[in-house]
């Protein structure tokens, strides 16, 4: 990894008085020379005669730790400076004069940023003078390079750190300015973090972080609402007298929700609204990470093809057909636990002192014995290609209201909408919503999913073999409308779970610097 810590520029001559403040030291070309003289010989380490490229290595791993292209970063340098090759050395006469160039280079463009002259160049100086040079920089690629670059961290670009942070980067004369010669090294080139970290890394995986931390939030807390979901989709009429004799768990007192929420508390109080839930947990890391970080990986990918540059540049069309992509992915990864949990809270409710213990274990080998690998991904197209309008529903329907809101508080405010911040109840009714939205619209084929997956448990006895089957199965059975059993209990469980799991994404985005 790679660190922005500056070796500081030797100031010989710092009595010499300043302009204004923190501005230019005012130095005769004696004091110039000394300054000079004192750098050449730390960087060289006491030597009079000359400068090697071997100095300049260790002068960048004090600068920035190891980097994997250090060796042409130190090449292109050496020839800035004035070195006829790598393996020749630079005299102080030529890096005096590499210096002085640079510093005029550096004085009149930190000038041109100190607008109102008082020596320092504050945040608002520096996005103006990045914004001036057309980069396509986003806010935060502008705050990262205003604290690498301010070396005291005081708030502020002194001269001082104007000299101390530039004159050591590749491709100096090649830019326009220094400031864009900074912004091509230290963003362009490499990934600055807040801390001043500077890494070759993709911020990709830090989306699969922040949903995975999302979805564990929000699935613990909505456990209870998907038990009771869970069961009212597997209650379908009176079972089969062979499945009723062992649960005797469908009635009609069990169909409504507050029958069902009387069994399940006579199953275990309120251990029984958590059966489950360690699945849950354990399903919801992968499920969740890859829900949010594949649907960042698909905007990013149509932002190629569409030749944008950012993710809220995107087509609405593109936007909600990531959201498919990233659904479809998530649900891929996490169905055989899906199947799984499905089946434990639809069958007989274990007793004994070691039921929590066992129940897992029990249930995997039951259903091994029964189909093998097989019925661990039973229903699974159904369920892939349902998810798509649900996950495209959701996670397109936030991005359009964020993306709307940023812009018209943005216009309202003046400014540009990455310098806007949504507040948290806004999120948390832009995440209800869509996830209702979401919810409501694909729920039967939800339903019928989940029977797919419960079939033959004490709780949901009936057989089909497949899609079709089961849909013509429960028309008959509970008509129409039963397709849209537990409806009820699942929005009462999706908007607020969906709301905690945006909130909880959208602010460890902001904690690791994602946008």
């Amino acid at each position: 990894m790679l660190r922005a810590e500056r070796a500081p520029v030797a100031n010989a001559g710092n009595s010499a008085p300043r302009d204004q403040g923190e501005d230019f030291v005012v130095e005769t070309a004696e004091q110039r020379s000394a300054r000079h003289r004192t750098l050449f010989e730390a960087i060289t380490g006491g030597r009079r005669d000359a400068l090697f490229a071997d100095d300049l290595a260790r002068l960048m791993v004090q600068r920035y730790e190891d980097f994997e292209n250090m060796d042409e970063v130190v090449s292109e340098l050496m020839q800035s400076i004035g070195a006829p090759s790598v393996d020749a050395g630079v005299d102080f006469a030529t890096f005096s004069g590499y210096l002085s160039n640079i510093e005029t280079a550096l004085r009149s463009s930190f000038a041109s940023l100190d607008k109102n002259r008082d020596g320092r160049v504050d945040i608002d100086e520096f996005r103006v003078g990045l914004e001036a040079l057309d980069l396509g920089i986003k806010e935060h690629q502008i705050k990262l390079l205003f604290n690498t670059l301010d070396l005291d961290s005081d708030g502020f670009i002194s001269a001082q750190d104007w000299l101390g942070g530039i004159p050591f980067i590749p491709n100096f004369g090649a830019s326009r300015s220094p400031l864009e010669a900074a912004y091509l090294f230290f963003i362009e080139d490499m990934d600055v973090t807040p801390e001043g970290d500077i890494k070759e890394t993709l911020h990709g995986m830090g989306y699969f972080a922040a949903g995975g931390l999302a979805g564990v939030v929000s699935r613990t807390a909505t456990a209870p609402f998907d038990r009771l979901k869970v069961f009212l989709i597997a209650q379908s009429g009176a079972p089969p007298k062979a499945a009723s004799s062992g649960a005797g768990v469908a009635s009609a007192e069990t169909n409504t929700i507050a029958g069902a929420l009387r069994y399940l508390w006579k199953q275990g109080g309120i251990r029984s609204f958590f059966v489950g839930n360690g699945l849950n947990v354990i399903k919801v890391v992968p499920e969740s990470a890859m829900k949010f970080g594949s649907f960042e990986a698909a905007k990013r990918f149509f932002c190629t093809l569409e030749g944008v540059n950012d993710p809220s540049e995107l087509s609405r069309a593109s936007t909600f057909f990531a959201g498919g992509i990233g659904g479809m992915i998530s649900q891929f990864t996490i169905y055989p636990i899906d199947t799984l949990k499905f089946r434990i809270q639809c069958g007989v409710p274990a007793s004994g002192p070691n039921k929590s213990a066992h129940i897992v274990k029990n249930t995997i080998t039951q259903m091994w014995a029964e189909g093998g690998p097989r019925l661990f991904y039973r229903g699974i197209f159904v369920g892939v290609t349902g998810i798509f309008p649900f996950a495209a529903l959701d996670l397109g329907t936030f991005s359009a209201m964020k993306r709307a809101l940023l812009n018209s508080k943005a216009h309202s405010l003046g400014v540009d909408p990455s310098e806007v911040e949504l507040g948290n109840m806004t999120v948390l009714s832009m995440g209800a919503l869509s996830g209702s939205v979401g919810a409501a619209a694909v729920y039967p084929i939800n339903l019928l999913r989940t029977r797919l997956q419960a079939q033959g448990t004490a709780a949901h006895p009936y057989r089909y073999t497949g899609f079709k089957d089961v849909f013509v199965k429960t028309v008959n059975r509970d008509g129409v409308r039963g397709l849209y059993r537990g409806l009820g209990p699942n929005l009462a469980k999706v908007a607020p779970a969906v709301s905690i799991s945006y909130l909880v994404y959208e602010n460890t985005k902001r904690l690791l610097n994602l946008e």
